[in-house]
């Protein structure tokens, strides 16, 4: 079992497609880290040796920010946003999308399930 960055890779897809699975790698990503490695594209990530798994986790660590310090840093640019009162931060804080879409209908996801308000009936025809 290939363990990178915290994160047990799934055993039966290909290399590139198994790195997206850490949390900071992308396709584009995964296959420079392939590139970079000498892996070859098309083996498993279960036939991978040691030395493999050796030489993806040095380039992920050296190159990378990934998983726990790049929620870190996610989490402090929303926070830093959020403290000096900019739009995106306040779209932050009342739980709102940021990049400006619609929110008169739609936006259920962010906005999360609709809520009752007390003595409103819907109009009828």
């Amino acid at each position: 079992m290939a363990r990178i960055a915290g994160i047990a890779l799934p055993r039966d897809k290909k290399v590139a497609v198994g790195l997206t699975y850490i949390f900071g790698i992308g396709r584009s990503n995964a296959r420079k880290i392939v590139a970079a490695t000498g892996v070859d594209p098309a083996l498993r990530v279960k036939e991978l040796s040691d030395a493999d798994v050796n030489r993806l986790r040095q380039i992920i660590e050296r190159d990378y920010r990934v998983e726990g310090a790049l929620r870190t840093e996610v989490a402090m640019n929303i926070k830093r946003l959020m403290d000096i009162g900019s739009y995106r931060g306040i779209r932050h804080r009342r739980g709102l999308p940021v990049r400006g879409q619609r929110t008169h209908t739609n936006a259920r996801t962010k906005k999360g399930p609709r809520r009752a308000i007390a003595g409103k009936k819907k109009v009828t025809k």
